[in-house]
């Protein structure tokens, strides 16, 4: 029988032969679809001007960062699960920051400790000064433990009412540098929203393909009050029974727990109630000090624990009666935050109905929610 070889045999052959050559050589190089995402983590960083101007931009902070909190909490990766929250807070553009730094400071960094924010938030005062946005933004990308992770959600929030072009490192090398560690950079211009596009603020955020907002900075949040804040506020009183100290500084913390709650106490009830609801979701977080979350992770935490730095009521208690104590704790507080979730669901149903019509618009709290409800989309994150 005849045979041919492959270059004597036809050209078309040769090209189909090719082709399937060609077509594997591609495929080799072809992208990987990521795995399915696991324990996804938001990270948000709030970079807020504290120059003289800046009193009202610092005021609506204080008084919305539970309900931002609350927003973050609501959100669901693919799976049904809550991803991880981690927030850090930074000042900018005030005189009674060094200079040599650019006027900036950590306040804090990335942390699921939600009273260190609340309480460093509520210690900020504002102080004349120069607003170098690019700076601020890169400094916080250089300092923060971002995730490397291309599934997690990581944005910036900065706001502000100077020009951002501001200071020797360009808002545009800034902007580049958070493309590259993936990270969102969402800009507030507390003023009106033609001045923040004239000034670089929309321009700022455009390079990241992050949000442009403007907000009215002096503008008091307005609270809608329900007929379920009594009960919400009782079962909040009854949650702070449910932590349990321990290590050095447990006793300090649970009191700043009780500081904290007065902090939002003073803009009102229904701040108040923000803060509980809070506190009733997966968001807030005391392992470093409370038995009850610890043991979420480790329950050799309960047994290492020294008697003298334990509350009076655990003082020379045995292993079996330590265990027992924190897990009857545990269940209490379950119980108690399903109830406040519960009780949140019809509460949010009642403002819904009967909030007016600014409630929702030019504040920093709507602001941030906006940018972050669309900007989860693309991490398949949803609400």
């Amino acid at each position: 029988m005849k045979t041919t070889s492959f270059f004597a045999s036809p050209v078309k052959n040769r090209l189909a032969l090719l082709s399937v050559i060609f077509f594997f050589s591609l495929s080799a190089f072809a992208p990987v679809a990521p795995p399915p995402a696991k324990d996804q983590s938001i990270q948000l960083a709030l970079l807020l001007d504290t120059s003289n101007s800046m009193d009202g931009l610092i005021d609506q902070a204080k008084s919305q960062l539970w309900k931002i909190v609350n927003e973050l909490a609501a959100a669901k990766c693919a799976d049904g699960k809550k991803p991880n929250i981690k927030i850090a807070l930074y000042e900018y553009g005030n005189d009674g920051l060094p200079s040599s730094e650019g006027y900036i400071r950590l306040v804090s960094g990335l942390t699921d400790d939600l009273d260190v924010i609340s309480e460093k938030l509520f210690a900020l005062s504002t102080n004349g000064g120069n607003e170098y946005c690019g700076q601020v933004i890169n400094t916080s990308l250089k300092q923060l433990e971002w995730s490397t992770s291309a599934n997690d959600l990581k944005m910036i929030f900065i706001a502000g009412n100077e020009p951002f072009t501001q200071g020797s490192v360009s808002y545009r090398t800034a902007g580049a540098f958070a493309r590259e560690k993936g990270v969102v950079v969402n800009t507030i211009f507390c003023g009106p929203f033609e001045d923040g596009i004239s000034t670089s603020w929309k321009d700022g955020a455009d390079i990241t393909g992050g949000s442009y907002m403007s907000i009215e900075q002096n503008r008091k949040t307005v609270y809608v009050p329900s007929p379920y804040d009594d009960r919400i506020s009782a079962l909040n009183a009854k949650l702070n029974d449910t932590y349990v100290y321990y290590g050095k500084v447990g006793e300090s913390k649970k009191e700043q727990q009780a500081i904290q709650d007065n902090n939002a106490r003073s803009y009102g009830q229904a701040n108040a109630v923000e803060r509980a609801v809070s506190k009733s979701s997966h968001a807030y977080k005391n392992s470093t000090w409370d038995l009850v979350d610890a043991s979420k992770e480790s329950e050799e935490v309960i047994l290492k624990a020294k008697d003298e730095d334990l509350p009076k009521e655990m003082k020379g208690m045995s292993a079996t009666q330590r265990q027992a104590y924190v897990k009857q704790k545990a269940d209490e507080r379950k119980k108690i935050q399903d109830e406040i979730q519960s009780l949140n669901k019809k509460r949010q149903e009642y403002i819904v109905t009967n909030a007016p019509k600014e409630v929702t618009e030019n504040t920093l709290d709507a602001a941030m929610i906006k940018a972050v409800r669309e900007t989860a989309k693309t991490k398949n994150l949803n609400f």
